[in-house]
């Protein structure tokens, strides 16, 4: 190819790429469970591309969701044997979602924590299977044809996955409106020190995950039950306490650069504290009953890029 017409081809290869790109980076994401392993993968599917004339494919998003798809699974493989070593809990890292994303119910749920969490006791294969399937609604020959195997061990792994997932998820059937009522009676409740406010909007089988990587302040195992969580969370609500969890992660204990308020976060209502413009940590409550029912807590802030002020998924 002339030097003429490299820019033109570049230019080209640019302006495909990026009418793909958020598609590219839900599937990453979903497979994945990481904005910045997605982030990853779909920048080196864009290397990929490049090194193709777009005049030569016939479908380019067929083309670019196989690569990513492909990609995402090795990459997948790979942090399968990281998280062994983990310290503590290992959660999904949060995103902040766009009002389309809540409400597409499909969509939502394909994105929420309690599902993401779920999908990471499938199989990569099985996983994908299950992403492109539900999440994205392609057929098994599609499937099939991005994973380069046959129909009906594709129809197999996604028949495995659709029980596996039905068999281990918990069923939260709360809307958006609900789960927004629980969340801010929540947060009204941990912000202002009111324990029996807070035990009332707990569960009693509630259970606290918290994921701080070793690099916050988190309990490296679950907490059960209402009483215990709740008084975790008003421990860690103290000034002294976040004084604590802010040095931890690297920022200043300031109160009253503190921010704590409702997100949109996977597809659902959430809580986002941030010190200045710097995200600490993330709580996604699964909601049933007008209860919590689990509190996800994501405090590793390698983790928070998702929570940063960009809206994905």
């Amino acid at each position: 190819m002339s030097d003429g017409m490299q820019p033109l081809y570049g230019r080209d290869s640019s302006r495909v790429f990026n009418e793909h790109r958020a598609l590219l980076i839900s599937v990453a994401y979903r497979i994945l469970g990481s904005v910045t392993d997605a982030e990853d993968t779909v920048q080196e599917t864009w290397l990929r591309w490049y090194g193709v004339n777009p005049s030569d494919v016939r479908d380019p998003r067929a083309f670019l969701v196989r690569v990513t798809t492909r990609l995402a699974i090795d990459r997948l493989r790979r942090a399968k044997t990281r998280r062994e070593s983990y310290v503590g809990p290992w959660l999904p890292e949060p995103i902040l979602t766009g009002r389309d994303v809540a409400e597409d119910v499909a969509l939502a749920e394909s994105v929420s924590m309690a599902m993401l969490v779920v999908l990471e006791t499938l199989s990569p294969l099985e996983r994908a299977v299950f992403v492109l399937r539900e999440a994205f609604g392609m057929s098994y020959a599609e499937i099939a044809d991005v994973l380069g195997r046959k129909v009906e061990a594709v129809r197999q792994l996604g028949r495995r996955a659709r029980n596996h997932v039905q068999e281990r998820r918990s069923r939260f059937d709360a809307d958006q409106s609900e789960q927004r009522r629980v969340t801010e009676r929540f947060l009204e409740a941990t912000s202002t020190g009111d324990l029996e406010g807070l035990m009332a909007v707990l569960a009693p089988e509630v259970t606290l995950v918290a994921d701080g990587g070793g690099r916050a302040l988190a309990p490296r195992r679950p907490v059960r039950g209402a009483e215990k969580v709740a008084r975790f969370l008003l421990a860690i609500a103290t000034e002294e306490q976040m004084a604590r969890f802010l040095r931890s992660v690297g920022s200043e204990p300031v109160a009253a650069n503190l921010r704590v308020h409702v997100s949109q976060i996977n597809g659902g209502s959430g809580i986002l504290v941030a010190s200045g413009d710097k995200p600490i940590s993330t709580l996604v409550l699964d909601v049933s009953d007008g209860v919590v029912r689990t509190i996800h807590l994501v405090a590793n802030p390698e983790k928070l890029a998702g929570v940063s002020g960009i809206e994905t998924a």
